[in-house]
């Protein structure tokens, strides 16, 4: 996924504005951990939610299955990143990512 990026955040139910930026780097961050998954192609859109710690990937309309290690990983280090974002609430029970190149 390479170019431009359109990217929308959920926090809860929430929708989080983010300047260009913010959305950037998010979605780089998010496009390349999931390109290091086993059998995860081209990505052309992208969707994460989280929930309680349980991370549900689908990428290219496909879901993509997690073992606990990259679940625990994505999960920690994208809460930690959304939870510094300004007017986000430190505690996150859930959050969602859409990423569309």
């Amino acid at each position: 996924m390479a170019g431009s990026f359109k990217t929308k955040l959920w926090v809860g139910k929430i929708t989080i504005e983010v300047n260009a930026f913010v959305e950037d780097f998010l979605a780089r961050i998010v496009v390349g951990m999931v390109s290091s998954l086993r059998g995860v192609d081209k990505i052309q859109s992208l969707e994460i939610h989280q929930e309680r710690g349980n991370v549900k990937i689908t990428a290219n309309d496909e879901d993509v299955p997690l073992t606990p290690f990259p679940n625990d990983i994505i999960c920690n280090t994208l809460t930690a990143l959304i939870s510094s974002l300004k007017d986000v609430d430190k505690k996150i029970d859930s959050w969602d990512i859409r990423v569309e190149a």
